[in-house]
């Protein structure tokens, strides 16, 4: 291919200076001319002077086209794994650019790239040490993006060939909503990579999404059966639509005075695309939304919801499991009156947990830190650490438990699974180290695994509190 390409560019060379020769005066052709008309012949015109390079500038060129040819001679020649793997490296060079914009135009523009898939398509296999089989679901990695950042599903396809395990998208309300006024989000890059943010379910509402998931998920189901090859059903990993999981994160609007209504309305609208769907009863930036986290509140409102669900109808995969989010800043109450929910219940999964309205004294120098609004990154993996481990203890593990909160490396995920996450969830750090941190904190995940002698995410869950 390369070699095609430089014959290509000499030949194209060799023909424009011989169009341009041919333009040039020639004496002979130019007596006889004048001579057939009987007129006396007239001085040849003066040619115009063609610029004229330096040695220096013809070398500089020539070496400018060699290294370009060479280069895609021997990228023509590495394996696509190699090539892969170029690919995310070289979205570190654009990282440094987004940390001059505005916080919120940059998360803006990082979706409207995944969107339009101006970023990069993992090709390479997960390591088979980091599969698993969630309600029955079958995952090829358990590092998922957290709801947030796709707000309105816009990009589902681009995120999950970025290579996670799984994709959240959300929160979504039943109408529209703008949020809190700007500026919303508020970065604290040297206090361990945080960020603050106060957005406030802002939300194109269901009618929107569920339009776009509609149209992705027959987009996704005919190029999945189309390029179906003859593999067996076990080795499929995957939802409803084909490679990646797809959970759906159900808001209410802040103006609502029935909630149950409007996450059921949720249920009805998208859970027919959702692989999995979640409560969010944990913002911080909704007002009145975490008291529904009482027990009382949130008994009677998972019973409605699981009600809404469970009266569609649905084929053999049944309905979609049905998780609950909560918060951080829980009393050692709160946590037991939750477990006992859930169990009761039989809530299908708990995600643990939320942004925290707590300052850790690593931030409080920091003036944004007085910032009002839900403080996520490094800063609160100690205490989302601390939630999970409890309420992995209050259920016994028998609830699936997704980690979520300051995940930043793959030793953090490992971390996240010892005190019981069954999958992990990461967002902010994604937004600061782009889509070259998801290949990296999966492989340090497998080491993690291989070094302590695990040989499944499965052994490990819980190994800190068994």
């Amino acid at each position: 291919m390369a070699i095609r390409v430089a014959l290509k560019f000499m030949r194209d060379s060799l023909r424009a200076k011989i169009k341009f020769d041919g333009n040039k005066y020639h004496p002979r052709q130019h007596f006889c001319t004048a001579s057939s008309a009987g007129a006396q012949p007239s001085p040849p015109p003066i040619p115009k002077k063609v610029p004229h390079f330096s040695k220096k500038g013809r070398l500089f060129t020539g070496a400018t086209i060699g290294l370009l040819i060479g280069g895609f001679a021997y990228a023509s020649t590495v394996d696509e794994a190699t090539f892969c793997g170029w690919l995310f490296s070289a979205t570190k060079l654009v990282n440094p650019f987004f940390a001059f914009m505005d916080p919120e135009f940059a998360h803006r523009l990082a979706v409207s790239a995944a969107a339009r898939g101006w970023v990069p398509i993992e090709k390479r296999p997960d390591p088979s040490i980091l599969e698993l089989e969630v309600w029955g679901r079958r995952f090829s990695n358990p590092v998922g993006l957290s709801a947030g950042f796709d707000k309105n599903a816009e990009a589902v396809e681009g995120l999950l060939g970025l290579g996670f395990g799984f994709v959240e998208v959300g929160s979504v309300t039943p109408v529209p909503q703008e949020g809190n006024p700007k500026p919303r989000i508020f970065r604290l890059p040297k206090e361990g990579r945080a960020i603050i943010n106060r957005c406030g379910f802002n939300s194109e509402g269901i009618v929107a999404v569920a339009k776009r998931l509609g149209a992705q998920h027959g987009k996704r189901k005919l190029e999945t059966s189309s390029t179906a090859s003859p593999v067996r059903d076990e080795d499929v990993h995957g939802g409803k639509a084909g490679p990646g999981i797809l959970g759906v994160n159900l808001g209410k609007n802040k103006t609502s005075e029935d909630a149950a209504s409007d996450y059921v309305q949720g249920v009805h609208t998208l859970s027919q695309y959702a692989d999995y769907l979640v409560i969010n009863i944990s913002s911080p930036n909704t007002p009145g939304l975490r008291q529904l986290q009482g027990r009382k509140q949130l008994k009677d409102l998972v019973k409605k919801v699981q009600g809404a669900r469970d009266e569609m109808q649905w084929g053999e995969e049944g309905p979609p499991p049905l998780l609950v989010k909560i918060a951080p800043d829980l009393s050692k109450q709160d946590l037991e009156d939750i477990a006992r929910v859930a169990l009761a219940l039989r809530v299908d999964g708990l995600i643990i947990s939320n942004t925290t309205i707590q300052r850790p004294n690593t931030i409080t120098n920091n003036p944004v830190s007085q910032e009002t609004g839900g403080l996520s990154g490094k800063p609160l993996f100690d205490l989302s650490n601390s939630i999970l481990k409890e309420m992995y203890i209050l259920t016994k593990g028998k609830i699936p438990l997704i980690g979520c909160g300051g995940i930043c490396s793959g030793e953090d995920a490992y971390k996240k699974i010892r005190a019981g996450a069954t999958l992990v969830q990461l967002y902010t750090a994604f937004a600061y180290g782009g889509p070259a941190l998801i290949p990296k904190i999966k492989a340090e995940l497998a080491q993690c695994l291989e070094r302590d002698g695990y040989k499944s995410i499965y052994e490990a869950v819980g190994a800190d509190y068994r």
